[in-house]
């Protein structure tokens, strides 16, 4: 297939900065590159820190503006903190993130139970959806965790008369 040339007037948004009078990069492209920063407007102030917030080793200050609903505790937080001491372009960094999200997940899992209540996991799992949308997925992933609970039992039992023999 040599230089086929490609119709593009049916292409919706095809060449939308042809116009040079409707230039979406006008006001960056005419910059003449002397500025220190580019930045020409005054730092917000910074919002008080009451709690614990985690920072990239990468960036030397505090953003203006972070969240602070969930401020690491417990293990996941240990984890987290750990993390941070990485920079972001090693992979031991997200991996312990992801990690600490797994952990947090058990944590709220026992907060719960510590608090009286039985957490609907079918329900926060989306089993409902997952049943209606993807019956085959839904299968298989029945299967797999009957799997891996008899397997687990069945371990456990062959371990207890194992030492139970001695």
């Amino acid at each position: 297939m040599a230089n086929k040339i490609l119709d593009t007037s049916g292409i919706a948004g095809w060449a939308v900065d042809a116009d040079p009078t409707n230039d979406p990069t006008y006001p960056i492209r005419e910059t003449s590159g002397d500025e220190d920063s580019g930045m020409n407007w005054a730092r917000p102030p910074i919002q008080p820190q009451r709690n614990e917030v985690l920072r990239s080793v990468e960036h030397p200050r505090q953003p203006a503006v972070f969240g602070t609903s969930a401020p690491p505790s417990g293990l996941s937080g240990i984890i987290r903190r750990r993390a941070f001491k990485h920079s972001e372009s090693e992979w031991s960094h997200w991996m312990m993130l992801l990690a600490a999200d797994r952990v947090n997940v058990v944590e709220g899992f026992v907060q719960d139970l510590g608090r009286g209540r039985i957490p609907n996991i079918p329900a926060e799992m989306g089993m409902r959806s997952e049943i209606r949308h993807n019956p085959r997925g839904f299968a298989k992933k029945l299967a797999i965790t009957a799997s891996v609970v008899a397997l687990a039992y069945f371990a456990s039992r062959w371990l207890i008369r194992k030492g139970a023999s001695r």
